[in-house]
């Protein structure tokens, strides 16, 4: 497979409207050929009984199912609040009326 060439990386530089100097379009192309080569070897490795996966560890969920319990009643909870309003903590007003 042919590399990236100069020419296609400063069409890349023009659409992602970056202003590149001359070493900079080598020292990219150089970079952009070896990501697109381990791609590349990567897609290689992969055969089709691997199935594709998003990460490489098995996950799970690890919520736990919602159980009540006891808790503060809300008088207990507004006992220390400053203010208070309809069971409620009462906070100044940050944004203007809707």
């Amino acid at each position: 497979m042919p590399g990236i060439t100069r020419e296609e990386v400063a069409h890349l530089a023009r659409l992602a409207r970056l202003e590149l100097k001359d070493e900079e379009l080598d020292h990219f192309a150089g970079q952009l050929d070896d990501i697109i080569g381990a791609v590349a070897a990567v897609s290689d490795v992969a055969d089709e009984d691997v199935p594709p996966t998003s990460h490489p560890l098995p996950l799970t969920n690890v919520m736990r199912p919602d159980e009540v319990r006891p808790s503060l009643t809300p008088q207990q909870a507004l006992s220390g609040a400053p203010a208070q309003e309809q069971q409620r903590f009462k906070v100044p007003q940050i944004l203007g009326e809707e």
